[in-house]
């Protein structure tokens, strides 16, 4: 079900989670297989799951639930974990000179891993190498959501094929 394509690499992959708990729980096993420098981009209407994702991330990269908040306001948070988890929300930013202004450029690919939502507000803000988790909507199942994911660059690629891989005989998750 995966593509590989042209000099990048390329993981591309569908999946359905037929409930909240289910979104959150494929964002803790993200969160287990963070890496310093990781960009994930979150795209989706509202309330379609990004940042049940997120909070599943945090949790997977062991950071105290109660630290975790949407920055709506803010633009960027910083998480500490077992490495520093950068939690963006581009919902209220209205270009990349705004995003400049809150340090984020500085953050992109550092020592932590930062976790985009809406990603696809400002197209340039993130670089072209990334995993890329688009969430929508089932308009007849309220509680199922659709997820494409493509992870771009070695790194992402084998960070998006490790996420949607089967979990291991015996494993808890």
């Amino acid at each position: 079900m995966g593509a590989m394509s042209g000099p990048a690499q390329v993981f591309e992959a569908r999946r359905t989670t037929r409930s909240a708990g289910a979104t959150r729980k494929l964002g803790v096993r993200l969160g287990e297989l963070l890496e310093p420098g990781d960009v994930v981009a979150l795209v989706g209407e509202l309330g379609a799951g990004k940042t049940q994702l997120i909070r599943g991330a945090c949790e997977g990269a062991q950071v105290p639930a109660q630290e975790v908040a949407s920055p709506t306001f803010a633009i960027v948070a910083q998480y500490r974990g077992r490495l520093p988890v950068f939690h963006a929300d581009l919902y209220r930013v209205a270009d990349e000179d705004e995003l400049h202004a809150t340090g984020f450029f500085d953050l992109v690919g550092g020592p932590g891993a930062t976790l985009v939502e809406w990603a696809d507000r400002i197209p340039g803000a993130l670089p072209a190498e990334r995993l890329e988790l688009r969430l929508a909507h089932d308009p007849a199942r309220p509680s199922v959501r659709h997820l494409e994911v493509r992870g771009t660059g070695a790194r992402h690629a084998a960070l998006a094929r490790a996420l949607l891989a089967p979990a291991p005989r015996g494993a808890v998750r």
